[in-house]
């Protein structure tokens, strides 16, 4: 097997209960690492964690609203408590609000920045502290989307969190890059999450894979490989970056001309 240099590392994944998330934590655990399995549903924390323990794996689940600065802070002490540092930290977190901008309530674009940016923003202050502590180095990986690098009709404030969230991972790489902390994000097209999957019908699911041109949604799991990637030893000189994990559907020109 590659050497991912992730054996014994010490990680924390937010949102890891299912979808992406869960992906990740099991991939992680799979390559050797320690995995703090944070979920805002305390079932879902416990599922994964105790999934990696039978298969062999160290995990440890903690149940918390992240997107609560204290809750936040108390989820990474948890860890550093459990694990005795922290080496990889994972951002999985975010969530649309639907309708078009002139339509948005308040609540609707607080929402979007809260659930996509702000929790960010607090794990990456008390992650961040504590590997420049440590001065081991690090690797923080969040869940950016096509959405914040093209234009997102119907979720307008997502678009904009997610475009936030790609201008923050490119400050804190600067700011962290002399103590050997990389921060990096993946941006996915659609993937067929739980989520995706309880709001769409299978005939709206085709309909998008026809623009896309490797022609179908991603698996939870490729997007995961796209994050292990960024946390691995393997991008050791990658920070800063934005990887797009969409089948091609960011890259084609939108109109077909045919002579």
């Amino acid at each position: 097997m590659m050497d991912f240099g992730l054996r014994n590392t010490r990680a924390l994944i937010a949102g890891a209960g299912q979808g992406i998330g869960r992906a990740c934590a099991l991939a992680l655990a799979e390559l050797g690492a320690r995995v703090a399995c944070i979920d805002k549903e305390e079932s879902r924390a416990d599922a994964i964690a105790a999934e990696i323990s039978a298969a062999g794996g160290e995990a440890l689940a903690i149940s918390a609203n992240v997107c609560e600065r204290d809750a936040a802070a108390a989820a990474v002490q948890r860890t550093v408590d459990a694990f005795g540092g922290i080496d990889v930290c994972i951002d999985i977190i975010g969530e649309a609000r639907w309708g078009r901008v002139l339509e948005l309530s308040d609540t609707d674009w607080d929402d979007s920045f809260t659930l996509v940016l702000r929790h960010l923003f607090y794990l990456t202050q008390s992650v961040g502290r504590r590997m420049l502590e440590q001065n081991s180095g690090g690797a923080i990986v969040s869940i950016a989307s096509v959405s914040g690098l093209s234009a997102a009709p119907l979720h307008g404030a997502y678009g904009a969190a997610k475009a936030g969230l790609i201008a923050l991972t490119k400050t804190l790489a600067v700011e962290l890059a002399s103590a050997n902390v990389r921060v990096n994000a993946v941006a996915p097209g659609a993937v067929t999450t739980p989520r995706l999957l309880a709001m769409t019908t299978p005939e709206r699911r085709a309909e998008s894979a026809k623009v896309i041109p490797l022609g179908r949604l991603a698996t939870p799991e490729e997007i995961a490989r796209a994050v292990i990637f960024l946390a691995s030893d393997l991008a050791s000189y990658v920070t800063g970056q934005t990887l797009v994990v969409d089948g091609g559907a960011t890259a084609q020109f939108p109109l077909s001309l045919r002579a």
